[in-house]
């Protein structure tokens, strides 16, 4: 899957507001070229709220184990929660930190290397084995930030 196939799927979705940093718009440098999605209906990013998936196109500090930096490679982050991440890992968030795994490897669902232990998934270059798997996590990511604006 490309980045713009990833962008086009998940913008698709009802109340998405997709977020493409880049010069001139007041974002920090660091984000540029990277692609931020938030359940916001309103059209406004929301306070206090994360985004329920991102794609990151290089290595950002402390997050250098993907090897974002190679040439064309980016990674795929979806914010599942403890139930799914659990399903999906077969361990708790919390433990995140002892799955032994390559973080680099493509086409291959990982605890996300910095953000697994808030219940995030990752794929780095994802292709035809996770593709589906992706479709399903970003529907759940999308549902439980839909449902957690609606709490609010």
């Amino acid at each position: 899957m490309t980045i713009d196939e990833i962008i086009g799927y998940i913008a698709a979705f009802d109340g998405v507001l997709t977020l493409r940093p880049g010069p001139g718009d007041g974002s920090p440098e660091l984000a540029w070229g990277d692609t931020f999605f938030y359940y916001a209906p309103d059209g406004r990013i929301p306070a206090r709220t994360q985004p329920f998936a991102t794609i990151v196109t290089k290595d950002y500090p402390g997050d250098e184990r993907s090897r974002l930096n190679r040439p064309g490679t980016f990674r795929l982050n979806i914010g599942v929660g403890a139930e799914v991440f659990r399903a999906r890992t077969g361990r708790a968030p919390r433990d995140a930190n002892s799955i032994d795994y390559d973080p680099s490897v493509a086409d291959t669902l990982i605890a996300h290397p910095v953000y697994g232990t808030a219940g995030w998934l990752a794929v780095v270059d994802p292709g035809p084995r996770t593709a589906p798997t992706i479709r399903e996590l970003i529907r759940t990511a999308h549902d439980r930030a839909r449902a957690e604006r609606t709490r609010r």
